[in-house]
């Protein structure tokens, strides 16, 4: 059976049918899906270039495909080209097709009626919340409280009547959009044990889409004896929105350059906002300070520069469940994050401040920095916790959840 996989990344495809990517979502992060399903398919939005990039990796392979929808960016252009989505969405899905929506995302919200009017099953994988993700700061359109109202909506309903939902975090993202198998009671999240009765027709689960394997982690924690004259921390992240706070980072550098505490830091990322943050890096006086390197490529140029590090920091406006942070982990790097999406599943309190929080953030920043017990027990814990993301760990229970759907998807076919 051939799994339909939809998402809200953007691909390339190059003359002889290849689609590659920049991002995490090549060609192994795809097989993921193959222990269960026999080819996936790839369905999202596309632009046609001549060849690949420098930096783009290959998506399409052995039981690898992929189904361009027509290239758009934003609203507008969606709207232009709406029709055109929507029939290339309808030509992705077979007769035979099980179906996996990564959500919240534009294209799941219009494949969803074509679902329910067939009553077709659908599993759902819920990496991020839209409610944070068009807070206030985090997107700048004169519509987006607009968006921030309809895409919670829309992921609500579509967790409720999904087949079988997971969830990248174990409670947060589950609390807002429950699925029919974890009904909210009493304003608490109903609990329910992982083994989910076998007769239900929802199956409700959790693991992280971070997949993690010996390469990613050093053998043994870090040692601080000593805190360094100036400390660096580490910032890793898209800046082709706001979403990941970097400006936050930036205000709290420089109030800590006010109360005459230096901190160097360098910045792993790229998008449109680049050119502006490095312009408020000049603005607030920081900029000889910060090392703004734009995109690295996965694996060891980011870990080579996390190891550099004194300190990690998630600024997020919203978050899933990060896979920076993770990673960071796993190299043993103490972490700072904000206190949004699965975060707080990853830290302890006290490494934690309210987003958006400069000062809150720059008093973290210090009292972190300063204390180096603190900083070599974060390290021996971040990296004990940064285990549970091995794959060995999360296949089998991700392949749990593939062959639920797949049953139903067969139950369903047999029945038509």
């Amino acid at each position: 059976m051939r799994l339909v996989v939809s998402l809200e990344a953007r691909f390339s495809l190059t003359p002889d049918g290849n689609a590659w990517t920049d991002t995490s979502f090549s060609e192994s992060f795809w097989r993921r899906y193959l222990d269960v399903f026999d080819t996936v398919r790839i369905v999202a939005r596309a632009k046609v270039k001549a060849v690949a990039g420098e930096k783009d990796r290959l998506v399409t392979g052995a039981g690898v495909e992929f189904f361009g929808v027509p290239y758009y960016i934003g609203p507008f252009e969606y709207l232009r080209k709406r029709c055109a989505v929507r029939k290339a969405l309808r030509e992705a899905i077979g007769d035979g097709d099980a179906v996996l929506m990564r959500v919240p995302s534009r294209l799941a919200d219009d494949l969803v009626p074509n679902l329910w009017a067939s009553g077709r099953p659908y599993g759902l994988e819920v990496v991020a919340d839209p409610y944070e993700v068009f807070s206030a700061g985090s997107v700048r359109h004169p519509l987006r409280p607009l968006f921030r109202l309809i895409s919670t909506r829309n992921l609500r309903k579509q967790c409720a009547r999904a087949t079988a939902v997971s969830y990248v975090t174990q409670h947060t993202l589950q609390r807002r959009y429950p699925s029919a198998e974890h009904p909210k009671r009493n304003g608490e999240l109903k609990a329910k044990d992982e083994a989910t009765d076998p007769h239900s027709s929802i199956r409700d689960s959790y693991f992280s889409s971070v997949e993690l394997t010996d390469k990613d982690y050093v053998a043994e924690a870090r040692l601080y004896a000593d805190r360094r004259a100036v400390p660096c921390v580490a910032f890793v992240g898209s800046v082709e929105q706001m979403y990941k706070g970097a400006d936050v980072l930036l205000r709290a550098i420089a109030f800590l350059r006010q109360e005459s505490f230096a901190v160097r830091s360098v910045f792993i990322g790229d998008g449109k906002h680049r050119a502006e943050l490095e312009q408020l890096a000049t603005t607030l006086g920081v900029s000889d300070s910060v090392e703004f390197m734009g995109q690295l490529p996965a694996g060891s140029a980011i870990q080579e520069q996390l190891e550099s590090a004194d300190l990690f920091i998630m600024p997020s406006r919203t978050e899933g469940l990060p896979r920076a942070m993770v990673e960071a982990m796993a190299r043993a790097l103490p972490c700072i994050g904000s206190n949004v999406g699965g975060i707080p599943e990853l830290l302890e309190p006290e490494h934690l401040f309210p987003a958006g929080d400069v000062v809150g953030l720059a008093q973290k920043m210090k009292g972190f920095l300063s204390d180096t017990s603190e900083l070599n027990r974060a390290s021996r814990r971040n990296l004990q916790l940064a285990q549970q993301f091995r794959s060995e760990v999360l296949q089998p229970r991700r392949n749990q959840f593939y062959s639920f759907l797949r049953q139903r998807t067969e139950e369903w076919l047999r029945t038509r």
